[in-house]
């Protein structure tokens, strides 16, 4: 069936990414090595975050630097078609070898490209020990239970995620595009699922601020009957009985809810030297023997039909129950225009869902994000007279540094710097790797835009469409400005909140009374030990509002339990309580050092004059911190300009973007919205600008400092 082993004696390596993990990983692992002692190919595999799959690939591939084979899902198919790094099947796939949607997955203009694995959809999972009948319509899914305890649901799902929304949209007859493909958002029936899934909310039929490992949880510990989720589920089952169904009918339209049908596939990149080798591993991957152990060990839902047949695979009640869950599913449009849906819908739904938008809204405020989000293409100008200013430039400044040497080589200018040269050298040189370099190449890539891997030189457009909030207000959160302000109000909050603790702190410990010093000493300074990205995943659970610790302790005082991150006031306040909890630590240790080399005769001649305790630290403490707190200061107001992880963990920039702060904003441009990657460059460089505007000003505030 496959090619011999002779033919391939003297064949390169083959390289093969992936997205998986556990057992799924495991069983790619184990279908290469079935290949190589078939061939006597040696496959190289790596495993890449899926998050950052596409963009690595679209990267890589087209400078010859990716794989031979790469597994991804069927709806980035078009991109990659469009930028070139995708091979056709050819007539080595055959259709009637695999399930008919998967393989329509994979077409483009009457042309298949790479070989169904996997499909991967959602189905209705139901707990098998609470004597339930599985639903078969919205109206049988509500009246399920009829006595619910507290803090006891009937559903839960991702209700925040536009994949699971999905085929409730499509239950009450909504359809994602116009005539014309456009994306269409302001529809009845947007409005309809919109109003089930918060009248679900509001009756507590399901929980709020839902996540993937809340589902878990509530279907574990018997709290939510009914999840909506797919086969990744049953791994994270803990023992419980469960049966897998259909999603159910809409009742109030008779129409089922369809969900979206992934298709996983192993697809040959255009660029590879071995074409031939590499399309034959591709299909080995899809069929037979490689087929069965990725089911039975990695526990995919297969694309192959004869894979049914098999004995093992018809056992198991998981496999089947999603073939025919996957019957009434419709592949995700692989179509440019889909990559451009998620992030409105996703705004939609959680401003309905934290009740700030009513359902009838929520379409109108998608359009508006859409419409900003896909900015029209600047108009391309042609870089000549750039490269001629930069050359008249470089010219310019070589002709000024010989004539400021009056004629003299720099040998005989700096008779000592070969020495000196050679000190500095590493040093140098890690400083123009990993500094210079990318600086040179971001700026170079803020001039330009991509658009599917193509790069197009734009001038100063990036920079003109940011500084003019080119559609969109200056007051909506994907105003530069706008994300300005909030940058410089959370770096404002942060630094004086970190001073203000940890000055507080330093100045008790540094008390010799104080018993257990160094036990305070060491408590106090684990959150700062503490990766921040751990800690910000415990306070953001900490800050959800029906599970989290901080609404049960209001809960405890009689204070309503607060939505955090529903208004920007408290969203905002939720980021600056945990990256107080983070900074603080710094600025005690750093305090703390400055106070013990304070000489305590001071203190005992201003007691002997009768200065009080605020006398003492006006007077004595705080200009002898100055020298010591200010550079602190500097520093701990660039980590917190920048700091990422707190906003992206924690607030998410709910609500619908308020609260992100310009670094995380210029993410969002390159790797969450069409991969913008000029316009993120040029996010880049004006907060550079900016924090290159605060040295500055820094730098004249510590010159006054030492005069």
């Amino acid at each position: 069936m496959f090619i011999s082993h002779l033919a391939f004696a003297d064949a390169p390596v083959l390289k093969l990414w992936h997205g998986y993990r556990g057992g799924e990983e495991q069983a790619i692992e184990q279908a290469a090595k079935q290949f190589t002692a078939l061939t006597g190919t040696q496959v190289e595999l790596l495993a890449v975050p899926y998050d950052a799959l596409s963009s690595k690939l679209t990267s890589a591939i087209p400078h010859d630097a990716g794989p031979d084979v790469f597994i991804f899902a069927h709806e980035r198919l078009r991109q990659f078609h469009r930028m070139k790094i995708v091979a056709p099947s050819g007539n080595g796939l055959d259709r009637s070898k695999y399930l008919k949607p998967s393989v329509d997955a994979l077409e483009l203009d009457g042309v298949l490209y790479g070989y169904p694995l996997s499909i991967k959809c959602l189905a209705l999972f139901m707990r098998g020990d609470r004597g339930l009948t599985a639903p078969t319509t919205t109206a049988e899914l509500e009246n399920a239970l009829t006595e619910r305890r507290q803090n006891q649901f009937t559903l839960a799902y991702e209700a925040g995620d536009f994949y699971f929304h999905a085929p409730i949209l499509f239950g009450f007859g909504g359809v994602l595009f116009d005539e014309k493909g456009r994306a269409q958002f302001d529809t009845p029936a947007m409005t309809k699922s919109l109003n089930w899934v918060k009248s679900l909310q509001d009756r507590k039929l399901m929980p709020q601020e839902v996540s993937g490992a809340l589902v878990k949880t509530l279907f574990n510990e018997n709290r939510a009957p009914f999840v909506i989720t797919g086969p990744w589920f049953t791994g994270e089952i803990d023992g419980v009985p469960y049966s897998i169904h259909p999603l159910p009918t809409v009742s109030e339209t008779g129409l089922p809810m369809a969900p979206f049908l992934g298709v996983e596939a192993a697809f040959v990149s255009s660029r590879t030297q071995q074409p031939e080798l590499a399309q034959a591993f591709a299909k080995f991957l899809s069929l037979g023997d490689a087929t069965i152990i990725r089911v039975t060990l990695g526990r995919q839902i297969p694309a192959e039909l004869a894979a049914y047949d098999n004995e093992a695979v018809a056992k198991d009640p998981m496999i089947s129950a999603f073939r025919t869950v996957a019957e009434r599913a419709t592949p995700t449009p692989n179509t440019l225009e889909m990559a451009r849906v998620w992030e409105p819908m996703k705004l939609a739904l959680r401003a309905v869902l934290q009740g700030g938008v009513s359902p009838a809204d929520a379409g109108q405020l998608a359009e508006r994000r859409y419409r900003a989000l896909n900015r029209e293409a600047p108009p391309t100008t042609t870089p000549v007279p750039w490269i001629i200013g930069l050359s008249i430039g470089l010219v310019t400044f070589g002709g000024w540094q010989l004539r400021q040497g009056k004629g003299k080589t720099f040998a005989k200018r700096y008779p000592e710097a070969g020495r000196g040269l050679l000190y500095v050298a590493p040093a140098a040189t890690g400083l123009f790797v990993l500094v210079i370099i990318p600086f040179v190449i971001g700026l170079s890539l803020s001039l330009f835009h991509h658009d599917a891997g193509e790069y197009t030189f734009v001038g100063f457009a990036n920079f003109a469409d940011i500084l003019t909030s080119k559609g969109y207000r200056i007051t909506e959160p994907l105003s530069f400005y706008f994300t300005l302000v909030v940058t410089l109000a959370w770096t404002l909050a942060n630094v004086v909140l970190h001073v203000s603790i940890g000055l507080f702190l330093a100045i008790l410990l540094k008390d010799p009374l104080l018993k257990l010093r160094g036990v305070y000493r060491v408590l106090l300074i684990v959150p700062w030990a503490v990766p921040n990205y751990i800690t910000a995943l415990m306070w953001k659970g900490m800050f959800h509002q029906q599970f989290g610790a901080i609404n049960a302790i209001l809960g405890h005082l009689g204070i309503e339990p607060v939505s955090w991150f529903t208004q920007w006031s408290t969203s905002f306040a939720a980021n600056v309580i945990t990256n107080t909890w983070l900074g603080f630590p710094f600025m005690m240790v750093v305090s703390l050092g400055a106070l013990q080399s304070i000489p305590t005769d001071l203190y005992e001649a201003a007691e002997v004059d009768g200065a009080s305790k605020w006398t003492q630290f006006r007077r004595i403490t705080l200009p002898l911190l100055k020298p010591a707190l200010l550079p602190a200061v500097i520093l701990g107001s660039v980590w917190t300009f920048n700091m990422f992880n707190i906003i992206y963990l924690v607030s998410g920039g709910e609500p619908g973007g308020g609260t992100d702060i310009l670094v995380s904003e210029a993410f969002r441009w390159a790797f969450q919205r069409n991969e913008q990657y000029g316009f993120a460059a040029a996010y880049s460089v004006l907060i550079f600008f900016v924090l290159f505007a605060w040295s500055q000003v820094t730098k004249r505030l510590s010159g006054e400092e030492s005069a």
